[in-house]
């Protein structure tokens, strides 16, 4: 992993910021310092109290974060596949279970489930995301490809690289959003006030969401969308709404409030299909995941179904 600071981090301690910057504990940053895997402007950091500043360029050799398995094999996380071969497999994550083990989450994540099930993926990807080439972030919902082997790592990698990956959410949003159809072009970076959030900034990267509208409440005023991610930025569909003054329903942390009459714990956000090339062979992949219960639940109450 190579990252240049942005202005959010600067005068940060490096180990903070290869934690937020790779969702590794701090504990686990610690080790890869004293291994010598951190690097800060192609100069070995050796103290973890290092300061950074705007534009250094902090490269991280992932491979080194532990001496043995990055992540436990955890069979009572379970895995709800929706399609299987050699290669990948497409599951349906539920809310509330993060993708990788991380800063506050070091176990009981879909990473450690993988393990479990394919115990050869360890050796796919990188050593603490076993087979994760994308995430979905912990109260999302929704379709997520994983790989089986190290080809159709590579292949999906590069698909999703080249933009080349269709992923489609449903989100249900604050406000009547004008019009039928849009875009959102903004760039999206860390935070200044908070580096645990993002922002549109214009020093952060090129980000790109179209939505269409599909349905309407008017008490309250909600709109219920039809998200397409031409970019695959942290958080990027929840900060692009917000930006244009239509949070997500649910969303604490981008000023979403929660749905009328209650009964939703995370944001009114789901990954409803994902299609690709299959990177071995060649044939299109196209899956989809109902919306759960919980999400159909607020629709029911707002007669928006």
């Amino acid at each position: 992993m190579i990252e240049a600071i942005p202005e959010a981090l600067v005068g940060e301690r490096i180990d903070r910021v290869v934690a937020l910057l790779t969702g590794l504990s701090r504990s686990q940053v610690v080790h890869l310092i004293e291994k010598a895997a951190v690097t800060c402007n192609e100069r070995v950091v050796t103290s973890r109290s290092q300061r950074v500043e705007l534009d250094d360029v902090v490269a991280v050799d992932l491979a080194g974060t532990t001496d043995g398995p990055a992540v436990a094999a955890d069979p009572a996380i379970e895995v709800d596949v929706l399609y299987e071969d050699d290669h990948l497999a497409v599951l349906n994550k539920p809310a509330g279970l993060v993708v990788h083990p991380g800063a506050g989450n070091p176990s009981g994540t879909l990473a450690n489930g993988l393990l479990a099930r394919w115990p050869d993926i360890a050796s796919v990807g990188e050593a603490d995301r076993p087979g994760i080439v994308h995430r979905l972030d912990k109260g999302t919902s929704g379709v997520l490809v994983v790989a089986l082997s190290t080809t159709a790592y590579d292949g999906l990698v590069a698909q999703l690289a080249a933009h080349e990956v269709e992923r489609t959410y449903r989100a249900l949003v604050w406000g009547d959003v004008e019009g039928t159809n849009g875009v959102v072009e903004a760039a999206i970076g860390r935070s200044r006030r908070d580096p645990t959030k993002m922002t549109v900034t214009p020093s952060g990267k090129p980000a790109r969401t179209r939505y269409r509208v599909d349905r309407r409440s008017e008490r309250p005023a909600l709109s219920l969308l039809t998200c397409w991610l031409d970019t695959g930025r942290t958080h990027q569909i929840r900060v692009h709404l917000t930006s244009i003054g239509h949070p997500v329903v649910g969303d604490a942390k981008y000023r979403g409030a929660p749905p009328p009459a209650g009964g939703l714990d995370r944001p009114w956000l789901h990954a409803a299909r994902l299609r690709f090339t299959h990177p071995i062979t060649g044939v299109e992949v196209d899956q989809a995941a109902p919306l759960p219960s919980d999400l159909t639940t607020v629709l029911d109450r707002l007669q928006l179904v």
